[in-house]
């Protein structure tokens, strides 16, 4: 049985709302609508269209302020170890959330535009959680932080992942070679399954224990673990109401809500104290001399 349900994504879009799912839509069909779940039908619009997670699409434009704001006070952080490549890391999170209003928020767009963003969402989310398991990796000064080295392997293997993971979504989408026909009933799509389901968790359970470790055995510290326990947990809430608690709030609000909301909370929250947990293990500023020359003294 194993075997057989693997890549399937059926009973996960039947329950929640992922941008993956968008890339197994016909045409005017609703994404949950197809799967056999409750559809989320949000606010009506004009023209028989609706605006599906106005509560996404608000916390969304939320996420990218506020990962603004953590961009600019990570630039202030002169000797923060990894400093730039947290930075990367909050760019690659703007990236998601500016998808996210356009796919989880199920803002009113043609179903090819929506494709495209979904896509993009997708492709996202691997980049980014590859991103933040080598930020993990900086801490152990493998390469010296900031540097050329260090940069060009954040971008070019995000970029890489990036472009990699987007070309099979939109293959998927569009079917341009049927090398990755979604196969119906289940909606079977084992490439995505890997790349959207298993390798992002993989990266965010590298990362944890990576860190454990670091402030653990090495600096010898365990109240940044609290934050590092924080943002896990709350990670792991949002999940549970997007993968879990999903389709019962959607079927007692009549489809105005779904968990898809409280996944963007609880998301943003994760990824905020994530930089927390960051900035209580390094440096603000460099050292202050102890000992200064006298004025006059030669």
């Amino acid at each position: 049985m194993g075997s057989t349900q693997f890549g399937n994504f059926n009973d996960f879009c039947r329950d929640s709302t992922l941008p993956v799912c968008n890339l197994f839509v016909a045409s005017n069909q609703p994404p949950n609508g197809i799967y056999g779940g409750c559809e989320l039908t949000g606010i009506p619009l004009s023209n028989g269209r609706h605006l599906g997670n106005l509560g996404s699409i608000l916390l969304a434009f939320i996420a990218i302020l506020a990962s603004l704001f953590l961009i600019w006070r990570s630039d202030r952080k002169q000797a923060a170890v990894g400093r730039r490549e947290m930075q990367i890391f909050l760019l690659g999170f703007i990236v998601i959330e500016i998808a996210e209003i356009f796919t989880v928020g199920a803002f009113p767009l043609r179903d090819d535009v929506r494709k495209g963003f979904s896509a993009v969402h997708v492709a996202a989310i691997a980049a980014t959680c590859w991103i933040l398991f080598l930020n993990a990796l900086v801490g152990f000064q493998f390469l010296d932080d900031g540097t050329p080295a260090s940069m060009g392997l954040f971008f070019v293997s995000g970029v890489a992942i990036f472009v990699g993971t987007g070309y099979i979504a939109l293959d998927t989408a569009f079917n341009w070679t049927d090398e990755f026909v979604t196969d119906s009933p289940e909606y079977r799509n084992i490439a995505l399954y890997v790349l959207y389901q298993l390798f992002p968790l993989v990266c965010l359970f590298a990362f944890f224990v990576l860190e454990t470790f670091l402030v653990i055995r090495i600096l010898g510290e365990f109240r940044p673990m609290m934050y590092l326990a924080a943002a896990t947990i709350l990670f792991a809430i949002g999940q549970i109401f997007n993968y879990v608690i999903s389709c019962h709030i959607c079927d007692a609000t009549n489809g105005k809500i779904n968990g898809a909301l409280f996944e963007t909370l609880f998301t943003l929250l994760s990824v905020v104290t994530i930089w927390f947990f960051w900035s209580s293990i390094t440096e603000d500023d460099w050292p202050t001399p102890m000992s200064q020359p006298m004025p006059g003294y030669n």
